[in-house]
């Protein structure tokens, strides 16, 4: 279908209006990005005609980030791109390559700046036949929330000895009564009342709209008291403003419920980072929601991908009021480039968190199903096959179909 068929994604009173033929942009990324993408728009458009026999598609757009927008137009980021992605308001995209040197110092960091995708959503969700280095990985269903805009990622530091950390340093010690060594280099940790309600709104929402049981405040606020403790404060606050007659804390729990949780409550807690980290490995049932500032969010994220597979098994999405951008949540691994070899299970279930977002969960339950099916009989790429007894190694391309004939 060509483009001039297609129609925009809008947005009215706050809610996504979806037509049935949405114009989509697509990035197919660095590296392995063109092999994990063709094999993932193969699978969606074949879903597509499954679900609903042509009623619904998806009209793709390519739009350049990454090197071959830099072969094409000398940028490594177009603004044609990002004006694209807020236009057209949903895109995916395989992964980019970080440019060394000056300049731009991320591209996927630009995107989420740039467009103001506060919340990274990160799903980690075992699949059965997958190898983990868990004893019962089956437990581990979360779903991460990451502030995308600030704390230390965004960006704000400054060079050992250059004169603008010597100024900082200077005045911290002068004016603040600090002792901060002159030759350090420095970086500032901005966490606002506003990034973080808005982060952990999304995700009490989405706990909500997705009968989930809890939301976990994960932070470091023991030590950082007024970044940190405040994005658990702020939460607190928060829930108790907007969601009063659905939220119950962990002290109301027991005070008020003798430990157990009503029918039809969410549980929100709070846990301290380093010991999540320990929780989610030795009691995974106990977490469902977790919302954290940026940084303890991109350790969590992967860290919890690694029990059920790696990152080759995670999905992600980046998402404002109104844009939404779903990514592969790996590298790009150039090494494998047009070898038709890896695994494109990420892009593939982004595309599945598209497809929901997009309210077609027909399609997004049958490509889940296929990925399923086809792992669940062993035919998988060399990254699961390697560790995978009786396993049957297949290409990219002949796992997408793999999927295809189980949907």
């Amino acid at each position: 279908m060509s483009q001039q068929s297609g129609e925009r994604i809008t947005y009215a009173l706050g809610s996504i209006r979806v037509p049935d033929h949405p114009i989509i942009p697509f990035i197919e990324g660095d590296g392995i990005g063109p092999d994990i993408w063709r094999a993932t728009q193969r699978v969606v458009d074949a879903a597509l005609k499954k679900s609903y026999g042509g009623a619904r598609e998806i009209v793709w757009k390519e739009v350049l980030a990454g090197e071959k927008a830099f072969r094409a137009t000398g940028e490594w980021l177009p603004q044609a791109t990002l004006d694209a992605l807020s236009e057209y308001k949903v895109g995916i995209k395989g992964p980019l390559t970080t440019p060394v040197g000056g300049g731009i110092r991320s591209l996927n960091v630009t995107i989420r700046q740039e467009l103001d995708l506060y919340a990274c959503v990160r799903p980690v969700r075992y699949i059965a036949g997958v190898p983990s280095p868990m004893k019962e990985p089956e437990h581990v269903d979360m779903v991460i929330f990451r502030e995308n805009t600030e704390d230390v990622y965004a960006g704000i530091e400054w060079a050992s000895d250059s004169p603008e950390a010597v100024k900082l340093i200077q005045f911290l010690n002068g004016e603040l009564n600090r002792q901060v060594n002159i030759h350090a280099g420095i970086g500032i940790k901005p966490i606002t009342p506003k990034g973080s309600e808005r982060l952990i709104r999304r995700a009490i929402q989405y706990a909500v709209n997705h009968h989930r049981r809890s939301v976990t405040l994960m932070h470091k606020g023991n030590i950082m008291k007024f970044t940190e403790g405040a994005f658990r404060d702020w939460g607190y606050a928060l829930a108790a403003r907007e969601f009063g007659d659905v939220v119950v804390t962990e002290d109301a729990l027991y005070q008020e419920y003798d430990g157990k949780l009503p029918e039809g409550k969410i549980l929100l807690k709070d846990r301290i980072a380093d010991i999540t980290f320990q929780q989610v490995l030795l009691r995974p049932r106990e977490f469902d929601v977790i919302a954290c500032p940026n940084l303890n969010g991109d350790y969590l994220s992967d860290a919890l991908a690694a029990q059920v597979g790696g990152v080759g098994m995670a999905p992600g999405s980046n998402i404002s009021d109104e844009v939404a951008v779903f990514e592969a949540t790996h590298g790009t691994a150039p090494k494998y480039a047009d070898l038709d070899k890896v695994n494109p299970s990420s892009l593939i279930l982004s595309a599945i968190m598209m497809l929901e977002h997009l309210g077609w969960d027909d399609a997004a339950e049958n490509i889940r199903r296929g990925l399923d099916g086809a792992i669940g009989k062993k035919v998988v790429t060399y990254d699961l096959a390697r560790q995978t007894a009786g396993a049957r190694e297949v290409k990219t391309s002949e796992f997408a179909s793999a999927i295809i004939d189980e949907l």
